[in-house]
């Protein structure tokens, strides 16, 4: 038996409890995963409170995220005591997820946790922070360098934004952070951010075209934040846009693409290829200041992610949300 977030749904009604399972009743895959973290993300969020269809059959262990060593497996790449990270491929939507003590899954969705990371450290960061770093690659492809000039990061203090800046900062890029809350401007100063603005400034209705400013942006909100950004992104510059928290819709033009050659970028996290993510696990060991990846980290116990849930869809929560599962 082992401790787990299972969610349920009769009729119209969705719970969400921590109950005990049997092993037996593990969906199939050639590895089981002794988890050790997982996290609470926006999508997990929308799972577990019901208030977005990401689970698409019940009943799911809710949990896109999760970090163990495997226990036993079928996929001769892996052997037991082996430190796993598994992001996306559907788990807490289709397959169940990280939110429980046990997890099994197919081997090729597992990457090794890279040296000098903890499991605990990859869940600090997790999809979000995984996510941060496929958008600074892309920049970094776009051929976006720190000389030329700010790049913005837009819900700059949740779980993408807060691991975005203080990439960006360590590697030399200056970083204008977008938040609603005036209160953590602080917070965000000291994760490397060299100017702290309101989201009020990109989140109403814009123009078409606007000053140029940023050389590049990493977006996680969307909808008029998103075609703000891109209206006052620089002559050839580059958008990663990798969330939907202010919405899916982009109320834009095409004007930034064809007058000024603005490139926006698409960062899929959930399919993203394995070599691509090993590349990002790979520069995050490396990248990421642990000291500034503590900062954003808040430990919980696994009954806690239910109403970190709820949180976190109100924008309560700052930086990262870590589940110890074995609490």
């Amino acid at each position: 038996m082992f401790k787990a977030i299972l969610i349920t749904k009769t009729d119209s009604t969705q719970t969400a409890q921590v109950t005990q399972l049997d092993e037996a009743q593990l969906p199939q895959g050639d590895v089981t995963v002794r988890v050790e973290y997982s996290t609470v993300n926006y999508k997990d969020g929308l799972a577990i409170t019901g208030k977005g269809p990401v689970v698409r059959k019940f009943p799911m262990v809710p949990g896109i995220d999760l970090a163990g060593t495997v226990e036993a497996s079928d996929d001769p790449e892996w052997k037991p005591g082996d430190a796993v990270v598994l992001d996306g491929w559907g788990i807490g939507e289709a397959h169940w997820g990280g939110l429980a003590e046990k997890a099994r899954v197919k081997g090729a969705w597992l990457v090794r946790v890279p040296a000098p990371l903890t499991t605990r450290q990859a869940m600090a960061i997790g999809t979000a922070g995984y996510t941060a770093m496929l958008s600074v690659l892309a920049l970094e492809r776009h051929g976006v360098r720190p000389g030329d000039g700010d790049v913005l990061v837009t819900g700059a203090s949740g779980g993408v934004g807060s691991v975005a800046v203080a990439l960006l900062a360590r590697l030399g890029y200056r970083v204008v952070a977008s938040t609603g809350r005036a209160a953590e401007a602080g917070y965000l100063e000291s994760l490397g951010a060299a100017e702290v603005m309101d989201r009020a400034q990109l989140s109403s209705p814009g123009k078409p075209l606007g000053k140029e400013r940023w050389a590049g942006a990493i977006d996680s909100v969307g909808s008029h934040t998103l075609a703000n950004v891109c209206a006052t992104t620089r002559y050839r510059g580059a958008v990663a846009a990798c969330g939907l928290a202010q919405g899916m819709d982009f109320p834009g033009t095409v004007a930034p693409f064809i007058l000024r050659g603005v490139t926006l970028y698409g960062i899929d996290s959930v399919m993203a290829p394995r070599p691509l993510r090993v590349e990002a696990w790979s520069r995050l060991a490396r990248d990421l200041d642990p000291a500034k990846l503590e900062a954003i980290t808040t430990e919980i116990p696994l009954a806690a992610a239910i109403p970190g849930a709820s949180d976190i869809l109100a924008g309560k929560v700052r930086g990262r949300l870590v589940v110890d599962v074995r609490r």
